[in-house]
């Protein structure tokens, strides 16, 4: 969900824009001409959201998901818990010994994060798709209590737009991801042809939802780690990855990324809490 000021969403303005910079040679260069590395991600792989508010909308979309490419004009919305996107830069980020290496923005507010799980994978076979091994990025909630590995839900389509959308987990769990008055589009995602459908990742916990008072619902950021989670964006470092069994990972550079939502929350009159995306950056580039 988008963040409010009350219990109203933070106006935005979406805009889409895109930068390619190339460099050419002549006949007499030594060297064939080779396209200069663009700083923001410039493909999209793949753009599955959990059900949610926006989905179904412009940021909800395929539509929004491209918005984001090649800038920081855009927005996309992930949805509830395991909603995801997957993107590709047009070159290796490198893994900068002792420093930051990307920058995911979101739409974080003071006191309002929405924190989303980050996962980065290293073009081994070298096909130029994301189908070698996933890396989560190793945050601040790691080990604690709440945070879950391989975390599987299901969400259900009822058919009618005006029902909420039920799920169940793989832990005996169920709920539901709420309707309100603002948002009457059907939330679960209309190019699902299926009754249901199935995300899985790791669950973040939901300690930093203070619920106290029910028409400010506060969703502090958690220490590092996860995007939405800062108002002026969060900073990834490569050499947090960790593989399946919480081992830390060497890579020297990564070629993929993928955010999902890490919290599956109703945050009332506010809806689901999703993790919102405006743009991913390397950080070498300046």
């Amino acid at each position: 969900m988008l963040k409010r000021i009350a219990i109203n969403k933070k106006t935005l303005l979406f805009g889409f824009s895109a930068i390619f910079l190339a460099q050419s040679c002549t006949k007499s260069d030594t060297a064939p001409a080779v396209p200069e590395a663009t700083k923001y991600v410039t493909k999209l792989f793949e753009y599955q959201p959990a059900p949610g508010q926006f989905i179904n909308q412009s940021i909800g979309s395929e539509q929004g998901a491209k918005s984001i490419l090649g800038g920081k004009e855009g927005i996309v919305s992930l949805g509830a818990f395991g909603g995801y996107i997957i993107l590709g830069f047009d070159h290796s980020v490198v893994n900068r010994p002792n420093k930051k290496d990307i920058a995911i923005y979101g739409n974080a507010a003071n006191n309002f994060s929405e924190p989303g799980i980050v996962w980065v994978m290293k073009d081994e076979n070298g096909n130029g798709i994301p189908d070698d091994t996933w890396y989560e990025i190793k945050g601040s909630e790691f080990g604690k209590a709440g945070y879950t590995r391989n975390y599987v839900v299901t969400y259900f389509n009822s058919g009618d737009a005006s029902f909420d959308v039920t799920w169940k987990d793989n832990r005996d769990g169920e709920g539901k991801i709420s309707k309100n008055s603002v948002h009457n589009q059907s939330y679960f995602p209309t190019w699902v042809e299926k009754e249901s459908y199935t995300l899985s990742g790791s669950l973040l916990p939901n300690t930093n939802i203070d619920k106290t008072n029910p028409q400010f619902i506060v969703s502090a950021p958690f220490a590092y780690g996860y995007v939405d989670n800062n108002v002026n964006g969060d900073e990834i470092d490569i050499a947090d990855a960790i593989d399946e069994n919480g081992a830390e990972v060497d890579l020297p550079s990564i070629d993929f990324i993928k955010i999902q939502t890490g919290i599956l929350a109703d945050l009332g009159s506010l809806g689901e809490l999703s993790t919102e995306i405006t743009a991913v950056e390397d950080l070498n580039i300046p």
